[in-house]
């Protein structure tokens, strides 16, 4: 080891020290000065009730399987629909300039709209048209909100990842005989999908938690069994297990996002 990989060791051990006491530094102010407050008693009662946690986690967890599984088939269709209006978006030919008027609409249309407002709009107007069961079924049109919520910011991504590409690798494509479609899906695709992983990671990570806004429309998922409890209890803590059941998923997939961020950016470099 030369001087200057052990100065740049001592540093990172040095700046690990220094995160780790300042880390506990702030955890023992937090454990030590919040019970200090007047209403940290009522506070405990009403959030940190260890009996109604144990009593209300099991059927919470069973709930939350609704919300895995609007997740699961929400992720497909928002993924095929994203790259559709990123293709339509990045359409060259005059002929298909309609598609990218229209493309642009949808993606400033959905992202402009608050998630909650398009699933109060969607999940509570269609409905009211008077369809048929099961076509007026709260699973399906709230699904069609994430979806197309989703699906314009998952498009702005992808859209991205082809811009990212660089241009000599399209002339290439040409120079090699491979028309303007086979170009795109055997060549630029394949290099722009890789490319935007980590983003893609973020974005359906924050699907996962906005799954529990259905709530409001009718579903029976983990956030409307916590109210179900919270009234039955007159106590807060259900939420609270709902909150660490959503740790449980949410965190692991966030720092997995992350590492696929920083393995990118270092395979860049």
């Amino acid at each position: 080891m030369n001087r200057r990989q052990a100065y740049e060791a001592a540093e990172r051990r040095r700046a690990l020290s220094i995160a780790a006491v300042s880390t506990l530094a702030v955890l023992a102010a937090i454990v030590l000065l919040v019970p200090l407050a007047p209403g940290w008693p009522a506070v405990r009662a009403s959030f940190f009730d260890p009996a109604v946690f144990a009593q209300t986690f099991p059927t919470l967890l069973q709930a939350f399987l609704i919300d895995v599984m609007i997740f699961a088939w929400s992720v497909p269709l928002i993924l095929v629909l994203g790259l559709a209006i990123a293709l339509a978006r990045g359409a060259r030919r005059p002929a298909f300039f309609p598609l990218r008027i229209f493309g642009a609409v949808y993606v400033d249309v959905f992202r402009g709209v608050p998630v909650v407002l398009t699933i109060y709009l969607i999940g509570f107007g269609v409905p009211g048209l008077g369809l048929s069961r099961p076509w007026n079924s709260p699973y399906i049109w709230g699904t069609v909100a994430l979806v197309l919520t989703y699906s314009a910011y998952v498009a702005e991504v992808l859209r991205s990842g082809i811009e990212s590409v660089h241009a000599s690798q399209r002339n290439a494509a040409i120079c090699l005989g491979l028309n303007e479609r086979d170009t795109m899906r055997y060549v630029i695709l394949p290099q722009a999908i890789r490319r935007v992983v980590p983003a893609n990671m973020n974005m359906l990570v924050a699907l996962q938690k906005d799954v529990a806004l259905l709530s409001f429309i009718g579903p029976v998922e983990i956030l409307r069994q916590a109210g179900i409890f919270k009234s039955l209890l007159a106590n807060f803590t259900p939420y609270v297990a709902a909150a660490v059941i959503f740790l449980i998923v949410t965190v692991p997939a966030t720092r997995y996002a992350d590492y696929l961020l920083n393995r990118d950016r270092d395979a860049r470099s």
